[in-house]
């Protein structure tokens, strides 16, 4: 079905910590509207989609956007590994993050807010359906 090369396809290489911008960027992983979110509306849509095309469609775009969650949590993580105490401590936007996760990468909006599955919206309705 797929392969995985365990490699990313456009590396991710951050050598200076910013926890600042690991704090903004934590949402495109969690967040509302991150890959997490989309990979999950994605997958849960092709089961109701009456197409096969389209269905392997939504199979793989899903799939797609779990590859990105692979690049973000690569970003939050090189922006936040081997940061001191004071640069956490100089960063209220993560140091309550930094409090419950430490310096792991963990599914959450930029207002620390958890992803949960209610942050995602799929309806049978946004697939056309044939009725008769």
């Amino acid at each position: 079905m797929f392969i995985y090369e365990k490699k990313l396809q456009f590396p991710v290489k951050i050598s200076t910590p910013n926890p600042k911008l690991a704090a903004f960027i934590i949402s495109q992983y969690g967040g509302p509207d991150g890959e997490l979110g989309a990979s999950m509306r994605y997958l849960s849509q092709r089961y109701s989609m009456p197409y096969a095309e389209a269905k392997g469609l939504l199979t793989d775009i899903g799939t797609e956007e779990l590859g990105h969650m692979e690049m973000v949590a690569a970003i939050v993580h090189q922006l936040t590994r081997n940061l001191s105490d004071e640069e956490v401590r100089k960063c209220p936007a993560f140091a309550p993050y930094f409090v419950d996760h430490t310096t792991g990468v963990y599914p959450t909006a930029a207002s620390g807010f958890p992803w949960t599955a209610g942050s995602t919206t799929t309806t049978s309705s946004v697939c056309p359906t044939t009725r008769t």
